[in-house]
C-alpha cells in the first residue's frame, strides 16, 4: 500500500539522500557523481535538529536520518549496551 504524499511535503525543500527502500538512484550516472539529481530527491518534511524526517516521491516511503550521528545533544542520554 502506497501512503500519499505528505501534506507538509513542499518541492522548495529538498534532500538528496538515498531512499533505503526503493533505492531508485542506483544506476543513475548524476546522483553517482554526488551532484544533485533533478529525479531522484526526497522530500524534506521537517528536522528535529540534526535528524531529519524525509519522504519519498516514487515510493511515498518516510523514515527519519540522524545528519551527525557521532554528536549528542543537550538532554540526550548517553545509552549503554
Amino acid at each position: 500500500m502506497r501512503l500519499p504524499i505528505d501534506p507538509q511535503a513542499d518541492l522548495a525543500r529538498r534532500a538528496w539522500v538515498a531512499c533505503p527502500i526503493c533505492d531508485d538512484a542506483r544506476s543513475c550516472a548524476t546522483c553517482a557523481d554526488r551532484r544533485n539529481c533533478g529525479e531522484h530527491w526526497r522530500h524534506l518534511i521537517s528536522n528535529d535538529g540534526p535528524v531529519i524526517h524525509l519522504q519519498c516521491p516514487q515510493c511515498t516511503h518516510t523514515w527519519s536520518l540522524n545528519t551527525r550521528p557521532d554528536v549528542t545533544r543537550p538532554g540526550d542520554s548517553a545509552r549503554c549496551f
